[in-house]
C-alpha cells in the first residue's frame, strides 16, 4: 500500500490551523508535518507541540524554530535600510514576515520529502499571495494547499462545530466571535476586522496590546542613542546588541512611551481597501533613527533617489515579491548606498513621538563652515549663487518671454 503524501503546514497552534491540520489528514488523506516559527510574537510557541501531538502528529513531524535573529537580520534590517513604508505609513510588519515563513516551509518540505505546503490565510487577504509567491520563487514545482479557498467552513460557528466533531479542543474565548483578529511578530502587531471595520469609528483602546496610550505615557521625556554601522543598528545607549535584541529593547521603550500606533485604511493587493490598526513601537523608533543618520551621511542625489525608489520597494514587499529579481536589484542599490551610513543618533521619546534631536558620524557630509550665519572664513563665496540662479532660471525666463509675447 502506498504511503500517503506529505504536507508541511504553517502551524500557529490556534484554532484555525488546528482545524486545518486535521482537515488535511481527514479530508485530503495527507500525512501532516507542522512548522511553527518563533518570530517574536510574544507568546509561548512550545504549546503548539502539545497541540500537534494531541492530533496524532508524531514528534519527528513537528518543527518549532526560533527565527527571531534571522527575521530581523535578514529581512527587517534590509527593509529598514530602504526606509520602506507602504503607502507612506505602514512599516510592513506582517508583509516582511511571510517570505521567511515560506522559505522554511519549502526547506522543511525538501527535508521531509513532502509534496505540498499549506497555510491558513484566507482568500480575501494579502497573506495567501505572499506565502505562495515566495514559495514558487524558491521551488517552482512546489504544490500549495489553501484550505480557506477550498472547504465549506465559511463561518466561525461551522469551524467550531467541525473542530468539536473531530475532537479538537476549542478554547472558550473562541466559542464566540472575536472582536478583532491579530497577527504579531517582533516588529509589530496588527489588528483588523469586527470593531475596526467601520473606518469612521475610532479604534477602541482595548485593541492596543503593545503600547500604552500616549496620553498615559510618562510626563518626562527619555533620551536614547542608537549606533549604526553601514546602515544597520548595532548598539543602544552604547551597549552592543544583536539585531533581534536591539529591536526587542526598542519595543520596550516604545511600549512605555506609546510610540508606533497607526490607524490605516490601505489598498490590499487583491483589490479591496481594508482598515487595520498597527503597533510598531521599536520599528518606529528605529526607522526615525535610520533616517536621522542618513541625513548627515548620504549625498543629496543618493538620498533623493532612495526616496524615489522606496514606494516601489515597499510595494514589492507588501505584494509578496521579496524573492523577485526586481526587489533584489533595488536591494543591491540600497545596500550600496549604506556604505558610509555609520554613526550615532540621539532621540527624544515622549508621549507617542520618537524625535531625532542629535546625530553624529565620522563620515558626516554636514559642514558647519559652509552653513554658518557667522563669518565662514571664505569657505563659501556667496557671489557664486548669482550665476547658479541665472543658469537655473534661464529656461523659466525663456518660457515667460514666450508666454508674454504670444
Amino acid at each position: 500500500m502506498a504511503q500517503p503524501q506529505k504536507v508541511v503546514l504553517a502551524y500557529s497552534g490556534g484554532l484555525d490551523t488546528s482545524v486545518i491540520a486535521k482537515w488535511l489528514s481527514v479530508e485530503r488523506g495527507l500525512e501532516v508535518v507542522t512548522f511553527t516559527a518563533d518570530l517574536g510574537q510574544g507568546e509561548e510557541i512550545e504549546p503548539a507541540r502539545a497541540k500537534a501531538r494531541a492530533m496524532g502528529i508524531p514528534d519527528d513531524h513537528i518543527f518549532i524554530e526560533d527565527l527571531r535573529e534571522e527575521f530581523v537580520r535578514d529581512f527587517v534590517f534590509p527593509m529598514m535600510r530602504a526606509n520602506a513604508r507602504y503607502e507612506g505609513d505602514y512599516l510592513l510588519g506582517t508583509s516582511i514576515a511571510r517570505p521567511l515563513i515560506s522559505k522554511r516551509l519549502v526547506e522543511i518540505a525538501h527535508q521531509t520529502g513532502a509534496d505540498f505546503i499549506a497555510h491558513g490565510a484566507t482568500g480575501k487577504g494579502n497573506d495567501q499571495v505572499r506565502f505562495e509567491l515566495s514559495a514558487y520563487a524558491l521551488d517552482p514545482d512546489i504544490k500549495v494547499i489553501a484550505p480557506w479557498r477550498e472547504w465549506d467552513l465559511t463561518s466561525r460557528s461551522a469551524l467550531i462545530a467541525w473542530a468539536e466533531a473531530h475532537q479538537i479542543q476549542v478554547p472558550k474565548d473562541k466559542r464566540g466571535e472575536s472582536p478583532f483578529s491579530t497577527d504579531a511578530n517582533l516588529l509589530h502587531t496588527s489588528s483588523e476586522g469586527k470593531v475596526l471595520e467601520d473606518p469612521w469609528q475610532e479604534t477602541p483602546d482595548y485593541v492596543y496590546s503593545r503600547t500604552v496610550n500616549p496620553e498615559d505615557a510618562p510626563d518626562v521625556p527619555e533620551y536614547i542613542t542608537i549606533d549604526f554601522e553601514k546602515g544597520d543598528g548595532v548598539a543602544l545607549n552604547g551597549e552592543a546588541m544583536s539585531p533581534a535584541t536591539l529591536l526587542a529593547a526598542l519595543n520596550d521603550l516604545g511600549r512605555k512611551h506609546g510610540i508606533g500606533r497607526l490607524d490605516l485604511v490601505e489598498n490590499r493587493f487583491v483589490g479591496m481597501k481594508s482598515r487595520g490598526m498597527y503597533e510598531t513601537p521599536g520599528g518606529e523608533i528605529y526607522a526615525r533613527a535610520h533616517r536621522g543618520i542618513e541625513q548627515i551621511t548620504l549625498d543629496r542625489g543618493a538620498a533623493h533617489l532612495k526616496d524615489e525608489l522606496m514606494p516601489r520597494y515597499a510595494e514589492l514587499i507588501y505584494n509578496g515579491f521579496w524573492f523577485s529579481p526586481e526587489r533584489e536589484m533595488l536591494q543591491a542599490a540600497i545596500d550600496h548606498s549604506q556604505d558610509k551610513v555609520t554613526g550615532t543618533v540621539r532621540l527624544k521619546l515622549y508621549k507617542g513621538l520618537a524625535s531625532v534631536v542629535g546625530r553624529k558620524s565620522p563620515y558626516s557630509l554636514y559642514s558647519e563652515a559652509h552653513v554658518t550665519f557667522e563669518d565662514d572664513a571664505g569657505a563659501y563665496d556667496q557671489k557664486d549663487a548669482e550665476g547658479f540662479i541665472r543658469l537655473n532660471g534661464l529656461r523659466l525666463r525663456l518660457l515667460a518671454r514666450r508666454n508674454r509675447d504670444a
